[in-house]
């Protein structure tokens, strides 16, 4: 949230651009729009947009396609190359020696489709290392052998001939692309890299009219677009055209790739931004916490621009003060040598300071600079930030009733903050946690009204059933509650202690719902089906594209498919497991969108639920666990919030392996099961992890008594600060600890592990 500065302190900017300059900067978790996501450049498809959903639900039949001359063709390619798959996918992991001469030999002793497959993952991994005569001829050689694959021939090979200063061949291979691939994934695409082509030619007539092609389509929003236009206007001496669009991007889509071609262009043109646009630019590279860059460019600004004013200077040292801020390196002494102003940036001061009053444990000043900033800049988004920080720092201090004041105040300023929700929420669970129960009530019902998109919504329906189940001795409207949380987060934590509460109460007769349960809807059916059309080409090709190693491609080609919403998502997975990548297979479901922890297990085909919550390694997991004393699901829910199953993730805490060890619990657990010689690579070995990681857990609850909840919140924050919130010992029972943990992370992590272990049980009960 950004607020404007005083006309004051604009000072020349307001004669300039008063919509762009009069905008502060905002931080990235509190601007109400988030960053766009770089836009794709020329040599990477797009997925299609806009797909239909399939009219099927989750029974596992839809209409079925067809075989064409075509789906035959593509599958006789699969067919024929699938050998090739495990000699790909190594030659792309890494790339060396034997791995190319694998491939090599595989493609010359093959022919047809087999032999173009090989050559493709050939070309695909010289690409990959710069080597692009050689991607070229290996390109080529796919062409000439086989069909299946031939635009994806044709247009890395006119990449790789772009990338290697041979525009005249990329030229030839994409004239008339569309026409001699239709439904290609690179329609889109094959016009910008052929117009790089005529611009590396000189000949940017030739640009203008194949990019002409694109002008009406979704394409022509992107900047991968808008960059190969603006250069070749510029190459064809319409400059005022090109330094338009130049700005566009540099302004209008700033944390794209193209944005630093674009502003690297403007300099070449000796056509500079105008003070406000270097400030805009400025000011979303913090709201994308890309705080170095934010800060050079405001002292740039600072230091460059000579007709600044002398208030517009201090408004800019201070915004690069608030850059070090969020990178740990300011100091009180740097604080004390900014400008006084007298504008919102006086405001960012004040903010400053408490911050580090914050950090130094001095409460007191803290306050006393927030009640500051609520007399003088009472609308300032840094006062927004000051109270939301100070609510945490109370939070910390184990001050309920300070956090609660500033979480409130914060929420009545600011009702419309990203912080809101989040603040409004502890002040209803430190009500709860004081006993102030009627205040917590009516703040529970206000959060489920006033934020009903809320990640806190689970736990806010919880806990005012049990208000209404344990306080108010309201058994039917608590039944009302926790049937609306099953029916709307049926997979969610608080949703498994719920079915256990409707247990424990029974049939009661019936009352009508709340008023606050009136914004509680459940989610859509998505519609999906594990029946994968069979014969779809873009599913074909996509397998094609696994055995050759171009796995960037898999995602996308799919994508083009018409009905692929109802069954993408579980095709890519399953290509990814069919290789092996089960990590990658449960990155896709992650990343997919798809609402499985509001939705029943019964109304998403089982398939889908075995990929989001898989079992690799599971012999080796149930062994050990059985071992231990161990639930098996407990350690496979551990392993996928720690690992996702990625057998050689290494942290930046340098911790290894699946379970996550780190290399003196290694140690520590090899010497207890009397292993002498132990390594740190070891962890990488899934055997060896797991053996030592299951000891490790089952010491962690054994040593808290049995108790799984501590012991998870242990692994992931230390004994420590456990030992300390357990020594609070005022908790009614062990969710009312868990949701008292005051580390965001460490709640999350040990909410998820006991959700997903019941997940697993629910999923491959009886298995």
């Amino acid at each position: 949230m950004s607020m404007k500065l005083s006309a004051a302190a604009v000072g020349i900017w307001l004669l300039l651009t008063p919509a762009v300059w009069a905008q502060t900067p905002s931080s990235a978790t509190t601007s109400t729009a988030a960053p766009k996501k770089p836009a794709t450049t020329s040599t990477k498809p797009k997925p299609a947009a806009g797909k239909p959903k399939a009219a099927s639900t989750t029974t596992t039949h839809h209409a079925a396609v067809l075989p064409t001359p075509e789906s035959r063709r593509l599958t006789s390619a699969f067919s024929a190359s699938e050998q090739l798959r495990p000699m790909a996918q190594q030659l792309v992991s890494t790339r060396n020696a034997a791995a190319y001469a694998g491939v090599t030999a595989y493609a010359s002793s093959h022919t047809g489709e087999a032999s173009a497959a090989g050559y493709l993952a050939l070309g695909h991994a010289y690409s990959l290392d710069h080597r692009y005569t050689d991607a070229e001829t290996a390109f080529r050689s796919a062409q000439a052998r086989g069909q299946a694959l031939s635009d994806y021939a044709d247009f890395l090979a006119a990449q790789a001939a772009v990338e290697g200063n041979r525009p005249q061949d990329a030229v030839a291979l994409l004239e008339h692309f569309a026409e001699k691939h239709p439904g290609s994934l690179f329609v889109p695409n094959a016009p910008l890299l052929e117009s790089e082509a005529y611009l590396d030619l000189h000949d940017a007539a030739n640009a203008l009219r194949v990019l002409a092609s694109l002008q009406n389509t979704p394409a022509a929003g992107h900047s991968d677009f808008r960059l190969a236009q603006g250069k070749a206007y510029q190459a064809g001496g319409n400059a005022a055209q090109a330094l338009a669009l130049y700005r566009q991007i540099y302004l209008g889509d700033p944390l794209s790739p193209e944005a630093a071609s674009a502003k690297t262009q403007l300099a070449a043109m000796n056509a500079p931004l105008a003070p406000a646009e270097r400030k805009q630019h400025a000011d979303a590279m913090f709201n994308a916490k890309q705080y170095v860059v934010a800060a050079e460019e405001y002292r740039a600004l600072e230091k460059n621009e000579k007709q600044l004013t002398q208030a517009d200077r201090d408004a800019l040292e201070i915004y690069a003060a608030v850059c070090e801020l969020r990178l740990k390196r300011l100091t009180r002494g740097d604080v004390s040598h900014l400008p006084v102003t007298g504008d919102d940036s006086a405001a960012l001061k004040m903010y400053l300071q408490s911050e580090l009053a914050r950090n130094e444990g001095e409460a007191e000043e803290h306050d006393a600079l927030v009640k500051q900033m609520e007399q003088k800049y009472p609308t300032s988004r840094w006062l927004e930030e000051a109270l939301y920080s100070g609510g945490n720092m109370y939070l910390l201090k184990k001050n309920p009733t300070q956090a609660i004041a500033q979480f409130e105040d914060l929420t009545v300023r600011f009702p419309h903050s990203t912080y809101a929700p989040s603040a409004h929420w502890h002040a209803a669970w430190l009500s709860y946690r004081l006993r102030n129960y009627p205040d917590a009530a009516r703040l529970m019902d206000e959060q489920i009204v006033n934020y009903p998109a809320g990640v806190e919504i689970p736990g806010a329906l919880y806990w005012r059933a049990r208000l209404y189940e344990d306080i108010e001795r309201n058994l039917p409207q608590a039944l009302n509650y926790y049937k609306a949380l099953n029916a709307a987060y049926a997979n969610t934590y608080y949703a498994v202690l719920g079915r256990q509460r409707i247990a424990v109460i029974g049939s009661h007769e019936s009352i009508a719902p709340a008023p606050a349960l009136a914004a509680v809807h459940p989610v859509e059916d998505p519609h999906l089906t594990a029946a994968l059309p069979e014969n779809d080409p873009h599913l074909i090709k996509a397998r094609l594209l696994a055995n050759a190693g171009l796995n960037e491609y898999i995602k996308p080609e799919i994508h083009l498919s018409a009905t692929s919403a109802s069954w993408g998502t579980l095709a890519e997975a399953e290509i990814y497991q069919s290789f092996g990548e089960d990590a990658r297979a449960l990155q896709t479901m992650k990343s997919s969108g798809l609402p499985f922890f509001s939705l029943p297990i019964a109304m998403m085909p089982m398939q889908y639920w075995q990929l989001v919550f898989p079992r690799p390694y599971w012999t080796q997991i149930a062994n050990d666990a059985q071992t231990n004393g161990l639930d098996p699901f407990l350690v496979a829910s551990l392993i996928r919030s720690e690992s996702a199953f990625n057998a050689g993730a290494v942290s930046r805490a340098n911790a290894y392996g699946l379970m996550q060890l780190l290399p003196s619990t290694g140690r520590m657990m090899a010497k207890r099961v009397g292993e002498k010689q132990f390594t740190t690579n070891e962890l990488l070995d899934p055997t060896e992890n797991v053996r030592l990681g299951t000891k490790d857990l089952k010491l962690s609850i054994d040593k808290y008594n049995g108790q799984v909840e501590y012991a998870l919140a242990a692994y992931n924050a230390g004994d420590r600060p456990v030992h300390d919130w357990i020594a609070t010992n005022d908790y009614k029972d062990i969710p009312e600890w868990v949701e008292s943990i005051p580390y965001s992370e460490t709640r999350d992590y040990v909410q998820g592990i006991m959700r997903n272990r019941e997940m697993y049980h629910a999923i491959y009960s009886g298995k």
